[in-house]
């Protein structure tokens, strides 16, 4: 394997990794050799995707954790270091969206849900890890937001204002924690087809429109989400920091 994508000896941990995206990253970083924990709320979930894992002859254990919960996203980061040593790839991945509709109609209560579990939790996490990571002499943050960060919105407005706070929020943490050589960089996907994008990909109307939209002529696929985040990990992106990379078959781009 190619030192540029050898993880060998790092120990990652990747919010939400039960299913879609998180999952795809947690797979493929234990692939390029990572020892890597697998985090969501649901222990059944978690424990299936450890086994996938190991099975492959990858390294992973499993923590429950409701990023909502400080004390849990704290459990979270000391089985780790008790486990493994300490934290090389965060991998900010869990993330909420409890309301589709105009910015005008959004309940108090799912605003704050949105705005704490989508950039607070995300910030809690990385105060958490960012020292020990600096005692081990840097590593890589990866943020994963999304292309609403970058657009306006009529029903997704106060998901996407999150998903652009997480982009600020690494762009800050880039620049605080540099000089410790470590990373801090966000992805962002367009549609891509998971269980917590499902009500868009399902609808007719929004999925023909998209693919009408989109350079590629379709939406994407976890696991192609997943090579950004083993690059941005390993020695391949090392001077690349403070970014988002956009990973969206060009719809960003324009129309065909």
């Amino acid at each position: 394997m190619s030192s540029l994508f050898d993880l060998s000896g790092k120990v990652a941990v990747v919010t939400g990794s039960s299913r879609g995206i998180g999952r795809a990253i947690a797979e493929r970083l234990a692939e390029h050799g990572a020892d890597v924990v697998v985090s969501s709320r649901k222990r059944e979930a978690c424990e299936a995707v450890v086994e996938a894992i190991t099975a492959k002859g990858g390294s992973a254990f499993m923590q429950t954790c409701n990023i909502g919960r400080k004390e849990e996203l704290q459990a979270l980061v000391d089985a780790t270091v008790q486990r493994w040593g300490g934290v090389d790839i965060l991998v900010c991945n869990a993330a909420v969206n409890p309301y589709y509709g105009p910015s005008l109609n959004v309940p108090d209560d799912a605003y704050d849900r949105i705005m704490n579990a989508n950039v607070r939790s995300n910030l809690w996490l990385c105060n958490m890890v960012l020292p020990g990571m600096a005692v081990r002499g840097g590593g890589s943050v990866i943020i994963v937001s999304s292309i609403g960060g970058l657009k306006g919105s009529v029903n997704l407005g106060i998901y996407a204002l999150s998903k652009a706070a997480d982009m600020q929020l690494a762009r800050n943490l880039a620049c605080e924690w540099g000089p410790k050589k470590i990373r801090v960089n966000c992805i962002a996907p367009g549609l891509i087809r998971t269980d917590f994008a499902r009500a868009l990909w399902e609808n007719p109307e929004i999925l023909a429109k998209r693919t009408r939209d989109t350079p590629l002529q379709r939406i994407g696929e976890p696991d192609e989400i997943a090579g950004a985040a083993v690059y941005l990990a390993g020695a391949a992106g090392s001077f690349m920091t403070g970014q988002t990379m956009v990973i969206d078959g060009g719809v960003t781009t324009g129309s065909p």
